[in-house]
């Protein structure tokens, strides 16, 4: 089960995703899938509690989930039907806070993809063999703290 950083396990069970495209082809607003168990010819729902929720990011019906989609689409707040979202777009579009919280979130979002890649890559640096810590914590730009909790946990996992 995926799960982010603070999130509860109850959380993590209930997926919710919106889809640039209609990935299920259905013309539908929103997709609930429900997970299930073959027993012979029987379909049984499974039970553990997860839930998925796709929503088709191309719907755009006369309805709350339509009006939402067509919002989301907007580049333009003045253009958006919910006023609610309106404001906090032209927040982080046009008020001078709100675009330097914007960049300051997208900073952050680099720098943990940056970090999340180095250490991807120190794994399977440490997992060749080939080069001392020292060596893989210069080359990766990682603390050798890190390095070295990195090659622990590649131990007690092989």
């Amino acid at each position: 089960m995926l799960k982010f950083k603070g999130q509860k396990q109850e959380q993590a069970q209930k997926g919710q995703g919106i889809t640039e495209n209609d990935v299920m082809k259905g013309n539908q607003p929103i997709y609930p899938v429900e997970r299930y168990v073959t027993i012979g010819e029987n379909k049984v729902l499974f039970g553990d509690g997860s839930h998925i929720i796709y929503v088709n990011g191309k719907y755009r019906g006369n309805d709350e989930i339509g009006k939402l989609m067509y919002d989301f689409s907007c580049t333009n707040p003045d253009d958006m039907i919910y006023e609610t979202l309106a404001k906090k777009a032209r927040y982080f579009k046009q008020d001078e806070k709100g675009v330097a919280a914007m960049c300051k979130i997208m900073e952050d979002m680099r720098n943990e993809a940056e970090f999340n890649k180095a250490k991807r890559m120190a794994i399977r640096m440490i997992k060749a063999g080939k080069m001392s810590l020292e060596d893989i914590a210069d080359y990766t730009e990682l603390s050798l703290d890190t390095i070295k909790e990195l090659a622990s946990q590649s131990i007690q996992l092989a």
